[in-house]
Parts: structure tokens; sequence; C-alpha cells
């Protein structure tokens, strides 16, 4: 088995310091940096307390050396594309992780930013948390087993306001959607 701890936590932004005191109980740096690079046994217990800490699934720690992972073998920075010191294995949207859905919108026709073909990883949120995705994209459902898909850019009380990715479209807005999905990921095919 290898252990991705240390690919999750450098795709969530977290530094061994951030982790540690995430877990609960709360532990070292230098214990979570152990378990990383396999210096000490990653028991279940550990690998629930660090896949909470995380906000993962536990199974997502782990992988079989069988089964060959995505890698990350380069980094493009102002000077142009980096060979990495070591390769790293790519997180997937599905791993990064939330008690929240995910879910995927493909786009069949070109709107804003959005091309033909990609498609966007969504993650589903209580209307109640819609601050968290104020100026970013989001799908709200409507009636009719309808969607509005734009930035969203105003919520008070019940009303949803969205402004849709295409020139001169006029802002939509949705009264009490059961959830809001926000962009988290866009993946284009090339």
């Amino acid at each position: 088995m290898i252990n991705r701890i240390r690919d999750i936590r450098k795709a969530k932004g977290m530094t061994l310091a951030d982790l540690a005191e995430a877990c609960a109980p709360p532990t070292t740096a230098q214990t979570i940096g152990r378990l990383e690079t396999g210096m000490r046994n990653l028991s279940i217990k550990w690998m629930d307390r660090i896949a909470a800490a995380l906000d993962v699934d536990p199974q997502s720690l782990v992988r079989s050396d069988d089964s060959p992972a995505p890698k990350v073998v380069a980094v493009l920075g102002d000077s142009g594309p980096e060979a990495l010191k070591k390769e790293a294995d790519a997180v997937l949207p599905t791993e990064i992780g939330g008690d929240a859905p995910l879910m995927a919108m493909s786009i069949a026709t070109s709107a804003g930013e959005y091309r033909t073909g990609d498609q966007v990883w969504l993650r589903q949120l209580d209307p109640s948390d819609a601050q968290k995705a104020i100026n970013r994209d989001v799908l709200v459902p409507r009636k009719g087993g309808r969607f509005y898909f734009g930035r969203l850019i105003d919520r008070q009380g019940t009303l949803v306001g969205i402004l849709p990715p295409g020139l001169g479209q006029k802002q939509q807005v949705v009264d009490d959607p059961p959830w809001i999905a926000m962009a988290e990921m866009l993946v284009r095919p090339l």
C-alpha cells in the first residue's frame, strides 16, 4: 500500500503543523511526518484521525501498489515549466474531500470562460452557507428539474442572485433553492 497523506495534505494547502493541530486530539508535526514517510505504522485509528482532519474519506489516504495513480511531474512558473524535485500523486477532486456531495456539469456550448467539452466539478452546499460561494460560479436548481448556472452575486433572505456567464444576460433570482453547488474544479480536454 502507498501512503498518500502528504499529497492530499499539500493539495489542501496544509503544513505538517496545520494537519497535526487539526487532528482530534491534536498531535505533533513530527508524528504526522513519520506517518507520511512510513517511519511510523499507519493504523486504522491514525487513518481515521488524519482523514477527519483533512476532511476526506479514510480510504483515500492509501492506494494499492498495483494501481498506478496520475502523477504531477512539473510546475508552470514565471520562467516556464520546471520539474518537481520529487514526483507527487495528482489528487483527484473526489479525493480532496468534504462531506457534501460532489457533482459534475458538462459544458455543451461555450459561455464566458467555459468552452464546449469542459467539465465543471461542483460541491453541494446548504443554502444557509451561500456566503461561502459569493463571487464563485454556482449551479442552483429551479423548479421543474431545471437549473441556473453563473456567478453568485447576492443572497438576501431566501433569494439567491446569479449572474450567467454569457455576455449581456440578466441576473437570475431563485427563491429558496434546496441546495447550491459551488464550482471547485474545471477539467478541460485539450
